[in-house]
C-alpha cells in the first residue's frame, strides 16, 4: 500500500509541476494574440490598397513587367511554407504542412517542379526529416514577425521569379501557405499565387470613368510599377506571417488550455484512486489488528 500511494503522490506532484507550466503557457499566448490581432489589423489597408493600386496598374494599362508576366508553359514553382519556430500549438503546423502537400499533389500534376521556401523549424524538421531538398529557410521570428524578415523573403523570391528561364533558381509561379486568421476557435491554412500578379479585387474591368479618377500613372506606368511591386510582394508576404502569427499563438493556447484541462482531470483521478488505496491500506491495516486481536484471544483462552 505504501508503495503504490506514494506513487501517486508522486504523479499528483508531477502532474501538478506541468499544470502550472501549460497555465503559464496560455496566459502568455492569450496576451501575445491581441497584439498580433492588432498587427495584423494595421497591416490589412495597406497590403489591400497596394494591393488594389497595383492590380489597377497591371490590369488598365498595356505594360509588360517582369512581375507580371506569364509564361505559357510553366515548369517550376517555387512554394513559401510558412510554419513555426516552436512546437506545443496543437495541429497548427502540421495543418499547414498538409495544405502546402495537397498544393504540391496539384502542382506536380501540372507538371511543374517545386522549389521549396521554409519559415519556422518545424517545417524545416519536417523536410529535413523526410531528406526532401529545401532552398532557403528563415527562422527565429514565427509568433513576432518583422517587416525585415518579410523583405527579406520577398527579395529572395522575386530574384528567383526574375531570372533568365534555365538559369538555376529560376521559377515560374510563386506560391505561399500559411494559416489565415479567422477567429480564436478557427484558424484556416490557404494557399494563395503570389507571382505572377493576379487581379484580386474582381475580374470585371470598370468603366475608365471609375479608374481615371482614382489613379493617373505618373511618371509612368512602367515607373509606378518598377516601384510598386517590389513593394506588394514584401507587404503580402509581411501581412500573411502576421496572419500565421496569430494562428500560432491562437493554437498554442487553446493547446495549452487543453493541455491545463487535462491535467485538472488526472490530478482529480489520480486523487481519487490515492484516495482509494489509502482507505483500502487502513481497512486492511484494521482486519490485520482486528484478526490479531482475535487470534489473541483465542490463544489466551485455549492456554486457561
Amino acid at each position: 500500500m505504501a508503495v503504490s500511494l506514494r506513487e501517486y503522490r508522486a504523479r499528483i506532484k508531477s502532474t501538478e509541476s506541468m499544470k502550472k507550466i501549460t497555465r503559464a503557457m496560455e496566459l502568455i499566448a492569450a496576451s501575445r494574440i491581441i497584439k498580433a490581432q492588432q498587427r495584423a489589423a494595421a497591416a490589412a489597408p495597406y497590403a489591400r490598397e497596394l494591393t488594389r493600386a497595383v492590380s489597377a496598374v497591371a490590369t488598365f494599362s498595356n505594360v509588360n513587367h517582369p512581375l507580371t508576366k506569364e509564361e505559357e508553359d510553366p515548369k517550376r514553382a517555387a512554394v513559401l511554407i510558412v510554419t513555426s519556430d516552436r512546437g506545443l500549438a496543437g495541429a497548427y503546423s502540421s495543418s499547414v504542412l498538409k495544405e502546402a502537400e495537397r498544393l504540391s499533389e496539384r502542382l506536380r500534376a501540372e507538371g511543374k517542379e517545386i522549389d521549396y521556401y521554409i519559415t519556422g523549424r518545424k517545417g524545416e524538421a519536417y523536410f529535413k526529416f523526410r531528406q526532401r531538398p529545401v532552398v532557403q529557410t528563415w527562422t527565429g521570428f514565427s509568433d513576432q514577425p518583422s517587416y525585415d524578415a518579410a523583405a527579406e523573403i520577398g527579395r529572395t523570391l522575386i530574384d528567383s521569379f526574375v531570372k533568365d528561364p534555365g538559369e538555376p533558381g529560376d521559377v515560374d509561379e510563386v506560391h505561399v501557405v500559411y494559416t489565415r486568421f479567422r477567429s480564436m476557435l478557427t484558424q484556416e491554412p490557404t494557399a494563395i499565387r503570389l507571382l505572377p500578379l493576379e487581379v484580386v479585387e474582381g475580374e470585371e474591368k470598370p468603366e475608365a470613368s471609375e479608374v481615371l479618377p482614382l489613379y493617373e500613372f505618373e511618371p509612368s506606368a512602367e515607373a509606378v510599377l518598377d516601384a510598386l511591386l517590389p513593394q506588394y510582394v514584401q507587404s503580402r508576404i509581411f501581412y500573411a506571417l502576421l496572419q500565421a502569427a496569430a494562428s500560432e499563438l491562437a493554437a498554442r493556447q487553446k493547446a495549452m488550455k487543453s493541455a491545463t484541462d487535462n491535467a485538472d482531470e488526472l490530478i482529480k483521478k489520480y486523487t481519487r484512486v490515492a484516495n482509494q488505496a489509502r482507505q483500502a491500506g487502513i481497512t486492511q491495516e484494521i482486519s490485520e489488528i482486528v484478526g490479531g486481536v482475535n487470534a489473541l484471544a483465542d490463544a489466551q483462552a485455549d492456554a486457561q
